[in-house]
């Protein structure tokens, strides 16, 4: 019987009938309960097999439910997010046309103010000879114009950026642009060794002059040429 219900276990099939050999005693009478041992061995052994069955397929189940419930969950987070993103930026964009002084475009251009006030005035800056500190040549001044006749280096007055090269009748003209409101233009250029857009600082040569011509400096703030200056040697000083 032992070998049936092994094999039966091992098959993970019901079983419909097994043999029970008793062995006969001469001194008892038959149980009436014998009959039903055959049912019950079956009853026990279909019952064992089919709650391990039941158990396999209950664990099998459970773990595809876990991996669809987990990329289910992700799905929705990503979900919901690009729809934030999508939301903000659209309540952006809103608000930016029709609500102009609103909090949070005052707070965005609260940062530009910021950067605007943070730019020097003209009178702020240092101003330095155009003709380097060590030249010995002789610089004038008239009506606002800086100028001098000498072959040499030519250097900017502020350090800043080329906003614009011109070359007219063989010479250059450059204009340097110090903040967006100040800015230098310099004429009478034998060669320049920047182009535009590069930055030039006030103790680097950015030209040259052969001597053969008159090289001018001008200063101005909004398109205005400034006067508000004089010369100490070669030196470009502001009036107090």
């Amino acid at each position: 019987m032992n070998e049936q219900l092994d094999y039966a276990e091992m098959l993970e099939i019901p079983v419909s009938t097994v043999n029970v050999v008793k062995k006969k005693s001469f001194f008892k009478r038959k149980n009436k309960q014998d009959d039903n041992i055959k049912d019950k061995v079956v009853e026990s052994v279909n019952q064992r097999v089919s709650d391990y069955a039941a158990a396999e397929d209950f664990t099998e189940i459970e773990e595809k439910v876990k991996v669809k419930r987990g990329t289910l969950s992700d799905g929705i987070i990503l979900t919901i997010e690009t729809v934030a993103v999508c939301l903000l930026a659209v309540s952006i964009f809103i608000t930016n046309l029709l609500m102009p002084t609103s909090a949070i475009n005052t707070f965005i251009a609260s940062f530009t103010a910021q950067e605007e006030a943070e730019e020097q005035n003209y009178s702020q800056f240092t101003l330095n000879p155009a003709t380097g500190s060590i030249s010995a040549a002789e610089v004038t001044l008239l009506d606002g114009v800086m100028s001098f006749t000498s072959k040499g280096a030519v250097y900017p007055v502020c350090s800043g950026e080329i906003k614009d090269i011109s070359l007219v009748d063989d010479t250059y003209t450059v204009e340097i642009a110090h903040t967006s409101a100040f800015s230098s233009v310099i004429t009478g250029l034998s060669n320049v060794y920047c182009a535009k857009g590069e930055a030039v600082k006030y103790n680097l040569p950015f030209a040259y002059s052969d001597g053969s011509g008159q090289v001018n400096v001008s200063l101005y703030n909004e398109g205005e040429l400034l006067s508000g200056y004089s010369l100490s040697g070669a030196l470009p000083v502001w009036n107090s």
